[in-house]
């Protein structure tokens, strides 16, 4: 009996045996692809390579970022206590003790992003940590002396202020906006005026407080005990629409029309004036601009537009359900336009555009997954749609990295140029501050706004580059009057964040350092001006470093950069169980499904706005440079 039982126990073990094995064999082999992929890398270079090999090469890269380039804020939040609040602000029970959690927040997104992950609540929400892409022993803030070593505002006035505008030909305004809207829903830090960082200014320095002072990252309310200082965020770190949606009770509430879970939109395109008095205007919402009114009031039609289909076709459902389904198609459609239209606009190498539609549709693509569906669970065969979640093994969160590599003030022009839709004749010319927060109605009212896209679908934002900052955002002001150079601010944000500076932050990302100013630049008038600022190269800080790099073919922005989006741009994705093991007709309805594989940017303007056909037909890319409109 004991040989036999030993027998069949030895029999049971086997598979799992093997299972293990298997799976061991296979993280091997994905060591060692990564390991190749990143020789390959840095001997040759992915963008020097041919399609195929190159996309084989950056998924070795993903794979060595999933494994080096993940460190978790610690310690974890703490665990959700009493009722979960949904998006509308009502409330639904949730069981304890690791039984299945039941109530709305299964099949809809919370406000404040909380039971994303059902066994770890708290994951992603408002007020969670914001992780990191290099270890903890590189991510401590720079001390008081040499956070203000070079001086920011001299890098500012030297390096970055716009001498003349340096246009990005391939793009048009839509893509700087569009950019603008995705981090308002990503991420927001704000600031505390207590104990403001005070930098010096020199005596031809026109600013008008001496000396300026700049506010601190507010601290993390509950830090921890040991490790470098942990800053948490103000939106909730998933993609979920929030910066329509919004996290507070008030603005959800008011925001809602009473009638089949629609949005409440003014004549002006935008939520009536009742709903903007919930916002501080103090916070991220003191940026708005007319560049965002266009896109929130996009989509705000388009969520509305998703309910009156889902209630034609499902009229049972309540208001409250129509709402939650339209906010998961339209998060989803947001979060399909994003990484299908606008990143293979901005970085239109050609690897880099059949590496987003494989994020998306997966290497089968898009026409074999309309015919066939999905007959496997691979991400890499059939996008990370549908696949299962996974967090490789840290719990999500954006990082300060990834906040760091998305400051792209230059996109911005200072000088705006209004068009006819039926003619392209001229009807106005503005500088910015009179797109601005506190001037976007008058605009609104003063042209139809399927002008105002076809104005910006016809203008060119900035380039990412040196010497081409907005004027405006150098000297603006908030709406208390306060005066602000966002470009100082940027630098200070890293160094006060503990964000490596440029060389450390490539080495981290296992980039080889630049050993001149010449190889940083690749060119030797810049390398000057970067060497009469820092004198060290090492000491160039990680925006000037992006702005300075050049750029692979069709990239809008620099390689560096890059390594940071190869990791967190699929990890948004896949670490929302509303985009993998969620995003299926049970969450989303049917109808709802095929709302999101049907839909792009194009098919949200044309639905919206028919009269934007002409500018756009034959246009490749909705972010790219749209037709002139003929006399009609």
């Amino acid at each position: 009996m004991h040989t036999r039982s030993r027998t069949v126990t030895m029999a049971r073990q086997a598979p799992a045996t093997v299972t293990a094995a298997w799976s061991a064999l296979r993280s091997a082999g994905a060591a060692a692809a990564a390991r190749l992929a990143q020789w390959i890398d840095q001997s040759v270079g992915w963008t020097r390579l041919p399609r195929t090999i190159g996309l084989a090469v950056l998924v070795g890269l993903r794979h060595q970022l999933r494994t080096s380039n993940l460190y978790a804020a610690e310690p974890a939040p703490a665990p959700l206590s009493g009722p979960v609040t949904t998006s509308m602000g009502g409330t639904a029970a949730a069981s304890m003790g690791g039984t299945a959690a039941v109530g709305e927040y299964l099949v809809a997104r919370t406000r404040d992003g909380s039971y994303n992950d059902l066994s770890d609540p708290r994951m992603g929400a408002v007020g969670c940590r914001f992780g990191r892409n290099v270890p903890p022993e590189y991510s401590y803030p720079e001390s008081a002396q040499r956070l203000l070593d070079p001086n920011p505002r001299l890098i500012s006035r030297a390096l970055l202020t716009r001498d003349s505008f340096q246009p990005a030909t391939t793009l048009n305004l839509l893509a700087a906006a569009w950019i603008q809207f995705e981090v308002h829903d990503w991420f927001a830090h704000g600031t505390v005026a207590t104990q403001p960082w005070v930098v010096p200014l020199l005596d031809d320095d026109p600013w008008p407080q001496r000396p300026m002072r700049v506010e601190r990252t507010p601290p993390d309310p509950n830090p921890g005990t040991a490790g470098p200082p942990t800053f948490t965020t103000q939106e909730s770190h998933w993609w979920d629409a929030s910066q329509i949606y919004g996290t507070t009770p008030e603005f959800a509430c008011a925001l809602r029309a009473p009638e089949r879970g629609k949005l409440r939109i003014d004549e002006s395109g935008l939520p009536p004036s009742d709903v903007e008095a919930t916002v501080d205007l103090t916070g991220t919402a003191g940026n708005f601009w007319v560049g965002l009114a266009l896109l929130h009031s996009l989509f705000m039609r388009e969520h509305n537009a998703i309910c009156d289909h889902l209630a034609q076709v499902y009229p049972h459902l309540t208001g409250q359900q129509l709402y939650d389904k339209a906010r998961l198609v339209n998060s989803a459609l947001m979060a399909k336009i994003h990484t299908v239209d606008w990143t293979p606009a901005i970085i239109a190498h050609p690897t880099t555009v059949a590496a987003m539609r494989a994020n998306w549709f997966g290497l089968l693509g898009e026409r074999l997954g309309r015919r066939f569906g999905r007959f496997s669970s691979s991400p890499l065969l059939h996008g990370i749609p549908g696949s299962p979640t996974t967090h490789h093994g840290v719990p999500y969160s954006l990082t300060e990295e990834f906040v760091a590599v998305y400051r792209m003030h230059p996109l911005i022009p200072d000088e705006f140029t209004f068009r006819s839709l039926d003619d392209d004749r001229v009807t106005a010319r503005h500088e910015l501050p009179d797109l601005s927060v506190r001037n976007v109605r008058a605009r609104l009212a003063e042209n139809p706004m399927a002008d105002l896209f076809y104005s910006f679908g016809r203008a060119h934002p900035g380039a990412l580059s040196l010497h081409n900052f907005p004027r405006h955002l150098q000297h603006m002001q908030r709406v208390d009057g306060t005066p602000v150079d966002l470009a100082t601010v940027d630098l200070i944000r890293s160094r006060e964040r503990g964000v490596p500076r440029y060389n450390q932050f490539r080495t981290l990302f296992r980039l080889k350092p630049a050993r001149t100013f010449e190889e940083l630049t690749g060119e030797t008038t810049l390398a000057a001006e970067l060497r009469e600022i820092y004198d060290d190269v090492d000491l160039v800080d990680l925006m000037i470093g992006l702005y300075a790099e050049p750029k692979p073919p069709g990239f809008g922005f620099s390689d560096t950069a890059f390594r940071v989006f190869i990791l967190m741009a699929t990890r948004r994705l896949e670490s929302d169980r509303f985009f993998t093991a969620d995003f299926r007709a049970e969450t989303y309805t049917g109808a709802g499904m095929r709302w999101v594989r049907d839909n792009d940017m194009r098919s949200v303007l044309l639905r919206h706005f028919p009269g934007l056909a002409p500018a756009l037909a034959g246009v490749a890319n909705p972010f790219a440079p749209w037709n002139v409109a003929a006399s009609r």
